[in-house]
C-alpha cells in the first residue's frame, strides 16, 4: 500500500528546517524519512511522518504543503538489491519521478521511497516479485 508523504515549499534562509523539525517535535509528531532539494530560494523537503494529517496543518501554518502517495520498498542491506527493485519496473514501464532511501527500526529494516507515474501498478509489481512494501500503519 501506498505511504504518505509530505511535501513542504520552504523558504531556502538559515533557520526554516530547524523552525519545521521544531515545530513537528513539539507536537510528538515522529520524522522516519526525510529528503530536500534546494535552489537558491526554495527548497522542497518531503517527509515521512508518524502523523500525517497533523503535521501537514502544523506546517501550513507557515509554508505550503501537499501530501502525495510513495511507495516504501522494502530492500535488504547487500549489493545489487536497489537494483532488483528498479528490473521489477522495466517490463511495465512504471517511471521513477524520484526516490530516497531510509533505515528504519531493526525489525522493519531499509526501504527506499520511490514516487511513481502509477503507484497501484507499481505496488502490484513488487508484490508479484516478492518485494515487501510499507503502508501508514508500519510507520
Amino acid at each position: 500500500m501506498a505511504i504518505k508523504q509530505l511535501s513542504v515549499f520552504v523558504e531556502n534562509k538559515p533557520g526554516k528546517l530547524l523552525d519545521i523539525v521544531k515545530a513537528l517535535a513539539g507536537e510528538d509528531i515522529n520524522i522516519r524519512a526525510m529528503s530536500i532539494a534546494d535552489t537558491k530560494d526554495f527548497g522542497i523537503l518531503r517527509l515521512i511522518v508518524s502523523d500525517t494529517e497533523k503535521a501537514k496543518a502544523i506546517l501550513s501554518e507557515d509554508c505550503v504543503v501537499t501530501v502525495t502517495n510513495v511507495i516504501a520498498a522494502e530492500m535488504s542491506d547487500k549489493a545489487g538489491a536497489l537494483s532488483t527493485i528498479l528490473n521489477a519496473f522495466g517490463e511495465p514501464n512504471i517511471n521513477i519521478e524520484y526516490m530516497y532511501a531510509f533505515t528504519a527500526s531493526t525489525e522493519l529494516g531499509a526501504y527506499v521511497v520511490i514516487r511513481v507515474d502509477d503507484t497501484d501498478a507499481a505496488e502490484k509489481v513488487l508484490k508479484d516479485n516478492g518485494i515487501a512494501v510499507l503502508d501508514n500503519t508500519a510507520i
